[in-house]
């Protein structure tokens, strides 16, 4: 029999509009039973299985490794943007078809990102904690209007967050490694630049051996003490323990921090009160998740049909 596996922590099968049709064309629809990250030693053993055509994907390693085990995978949707998790120069040579959901997730993590800036700015989780613990004073926070905040990565989703910021009257300074033809009210500097001015620096770019920690400590000394910076992008971007440094001795005034380098995260950062933090949760959104899984079944059907292995009956 054929089979598709679907690797998503969750997936609502209700949104699997096509289901009827799979499963006339005699196909099995497989879900994780682990309901959490898969890691590379499950992935592997899964794909490994006869008749697994099709791979609804999460973020789980499709590394060489794994994939040269899949014996009959014809088809890669990813339920996401990121495709850092793919090894896409095998996928080529090896003829499997990748699609990703680029579109859904924009919003959601540009949103949370001004969730996390202005907790930050105006410590609404600290006043939160300080009541439920019977602490009572006012906090003195900082606002986002004519504060300079510095995108780094200036695509779908670092457009709308400076779309989103811009509404509170902040100043736009973006670092993107294309020269990028911009609103006159929206700067392109270099990295130094953007460090150096900014008060607020949110990243917005995929993780590449390239963009392996651009944010270290020596890109952390560059920032004004009371600067903050985000990371709802990819884990790996920013050195972690130079971070925590860096926020421990106050070298910098806070961070926001959606995606880590291993995940489910238990670091030193947990013990800092000067850092929010949430567990990779920026596209989670029930629209947007709505969105992106009817999107990845729809990336899937249309290849499958183009392929021949999925008919119309």
């Amino acid at each position: 029999m054929k089979k598709i596996f679907i690797s998503t922590s969750n997936f609502d099968l209700s949104n699997f509009e096509d289901l009827d049709l799979f499963k006339k064309n005699n196909f099995e629809i497989i879900l994780n039973q682990y309901k959490r990250r898969l890691n590379e030693v499950e992935i592997k053993s899964i794909l490994s299985e006869d008749g697994i055509i099709g791979l609804i994907a999460g973020l789980e390693p499709l590394n060489e490794n794994v994939l040269s085990t899949a014996k009959s995978l014809k088809v890669i949707s990813r339920c996401g943007i990121g495709l850092d998790n793919i090894d896409l120069k095998y996928t080529e040579v090896n003829n499997i078809k990748v699609f990703n959901t680029p579109d859904s997730p924009t919003t959601p993590v540009a949103e949370l990102t001004l969730a996390h800036i202005l907790n930050l700015l105006r410590g609404v989780s600290i006043a939160n904690a300080n009541i439920r613990s019977n602490k009572w004073g006012s906090i003195s926070g900082n606002l986002l209007e004519g504060k300079n905040v510095g995108i780094i990565g200036y695509g779908r989703i670092g457009r709308k967050v400076a779309k989103l910021i811009k509404a509170f009257g902040a100043n736009i300074l973006i670092y993107d490694i294309n020269k990028l033809e911009l609103d006159e009210s929206i700067i392109q500097v270099s990295l130094e630049d953007l460090l150096t001015n900014c008060d607020i620096v949110s990243l917005h770019l995929p993780y590449t051996e390239q963009s392996h920690h651009i944010i270290s400590q020596k890109e952390l000394s560059l920032m004004k003490k009371s600067s903050i910076i985000l990371n709802l992008s990819r884990g790996g971007l920013i050195n972690e323990n130079d971070l925590y440094n860096a926020l421990f001795t106050n070298q910098i005034s806070g961070a926001g921090i959606d995606a880590f380098e291993t995940e489910p995260y238990n670091g030193k950062l947990l013990n800092l009160e000067n850092v929010l933090l949430t567990c990779h949760m920026g596209s989670n959104a029930c629209e947007a998740r709505i969105k992106m899984e009817k999107e990845a079944i729809k990336n899937l059907t249309n290849e499958l049909k183009a392929l021949n292995l999925l008919k119309d009956k």
